[in-house]
């Protein structure tokens, strides 16, 4: 289902200006030009095309992407880790990172993606919810939680993953730090109502409830934890959701904040 702006707004009539959510729209914009400088648009001469573009695109996701494994054990993956890892881009052996900080690779892996799609979707969701769940926190408390909550999620994902065979896939994406702008905005504004486009139903824009939209949502991604092949981190959505519900019912109960 596609998502159409919550009605719900912060504004009131005859009340304080409402502050732009202008940490929302850097963060859409930071993503969209990482992605169309990057190789995977395919906009980027640098990178060539074809096969050479793909395997440019597999080096630069291991370079700044997150690495379960790298994660847990401090350090770039060696020669024959690489040889054993899977690898999606045919033909394109994966080459050792020297020098890479696993660290800093689960704030790069935040806007990395792996294609338009991934893209747009992340970013729809983003721009959705983002703004509501800005201007209740604080534009400095809200940059701090998407990237606390996107690290805590893609942490939790190495940690259930460490015995896997996805410790040595790349993770790139922001759907744990949206996931948890998702449950920080169900748990402010549960009864917001909330556009809906049902593909079931031709389409056709209805409106439900915050928390039946995103609880069922989240349902899907628990769901999907268990029953979904490889390609999709489905854990990270559900911790991060979860992070970003917790945090915002020790929000709950402040007045909103009005400057960032």
């Amino acid at each position: 289902m596609a998502l159409a702006a919550p009605g719900h707004t912060d504004a009131r009539d005859g009340g304080p200006a409402v502050p732009a959510p202008a940490v929302t729209y850097a963060l859409i914009a930071l993503n969209t030009l990482v992605f169309l400088f990057g190789p995977a648009a395919g906009l980027n001469p640098l990178y060539g095309t074809g096969q050479a573009r793909l395997c440019a695109e597999q080096r630069y996701e291991q370079r700044w992407g997150a690495v379960p494994a790298e994660l847990l054990a401090g350090r770039p993956l060696t020669a024959e880790q690489l040889a054993e890892a899977p690898d999606p881009a045919p033909g394109c052996p994966a080459a050792p990172t020297p020098g890479k900080r696993p660290a800093v690779s689960v704030l790069t892996g935040l806007f990395l993606h792996a294609g338009w799609l991934h893209l747009a979707g992340n970013l729809l969701f983003l721009h959705v919810f983002g703004p509501t769940v800005e201007r209740r926190v604080g534009r400095a408390r809200f940059l701090l939680f998407y990237l606390a909550a996107g690290s805590l999620a893609t942490y939790g994902f190495a940690l259930a993953e460490a015995h896997s065979a996805d410790s040595t896939r790349v993770l790139i994406g922001a759907s744990g730090a949206i996931s948890a702008v998702l449950g920080a905005y169900l748990r402010f504004h549960p009864r917001s109502r909330v556009t809906t486009l049902v593909p079931l139903l031709l389409f056709l824009p209805l409106r439900f409830p915050a928390w039946l939209v995103l609880g069922l949502w989240f349902a899907l991604q628990w769901w999907s934890v268990h029953s979904a092949g490889p390609g999709v981190a489905y854990l990270v959505h559900v911790i991060g959701f979860c992070a970003g519900f917790l945090y915002a019912c020790t929000v709950v109960g402040h007045p909103p904040r009005r400057r960032g």
